[in-house]
């Protein structure tokens, strides 16, 4: 079974095309898991209606105070039982292939802990590369939406503490425990702009803006990441 994790907080138009795009795969043994980070948006009617859907696969909690995903995914992943583990945002799209696309790719590829897809960014298309254990220590190449084996959940979690990059070092900590992941070589996802969790700037940006405080803060929490795993 895999078990689906949402983290939201505020976004419940994009919830219900995220829903709607696990409905539709064409693999069904699942089980979805939301956590709601106290959102302020009236989600509820969109838990309920889906629960009515979903019935048994379809579970949703609810933080009683703020904390960001890294907290939320930790506990949505504490409620799930699947062999395999997918963290997916709310503003995510998946094509109607993806769990079974993915699931027949990490069965086939037992050197690796987790399968990620190419993907788009509303129009953008974010074709990647074959995994590159050194390119990862360079940069953040890998979106939180993979699926990945349960028994290689990195010990200590999501790191609550670290807001930006946090999917970075999530996979760099799994990479400190010695496993690796494997690239499909297919657009299974959308990410719809305007996330919460989901984000993205073209890379010009930094080098054109380094004396904005957005690029500041930027550099300060890469520097964050590199001097927690010893990164040049």
């Amino acid at each position: 079974m895999i078990s689906i994790i949402i983290p939201i907080y505020n976004q419940a138009d994009k919830l219900s095309a995220c829903l709607e795009s696990i409905k539709n795969q064409t693999y069904d043994n699942y089980e979805i898991v939301v956590v709601d980070d106290r959102s302020t948006d009236h989600i509820a009617p969109v838990f309920r209606k889906y629960k009515k859907e979903f019935g048994l696969k379809f579970d949703y909690w609810y933080s009683q105070t703020r904390h960001w995903a890294p907290y939320t995914r930790n506990k949505g992943f504490k409620k799930t039982q699947g062999e395999f583990i997918m963290f997916c945002d709310a503003d995510v799209v998946l094509a109607p292939e993806a769990l079974s696309i993915m699931l027949k790719t990490l069965r086939e590829h037992p050197e690796a802990s987790y399968i990620y897809p190419s993907h788009k960014y509303g129009h953008k298309l974010f074709k990647l590369w074959p995994f590159n254990a050194d390119k990862l220590r360079q940069m953040p190449y890998i979106h939180t939406t993979t699926l990945m084996r349960r028994e290689h959940f990195p010990k200590a979690g999501w790191d609550e503490n670290i807001r930006k990059f946090n999917d970075w070092d999530f996979y760099l900590s799994i990479l400190d425990e010695g496993h690796i992941g494997y690239w499909l070589d297919r657009v299974l996802f959308t990410i719809k702009p305007g996330g919460v969790y989901s984000n993205w700037l073209p890379s010009i940006f930094y080098k054109l803006f380094p004396f904005l405080p957005k690029v500041r803060r930027y550099k300060r929490a890469m520097a964050v990441i590199k001097e927690k795993h010893h990164l040049k």
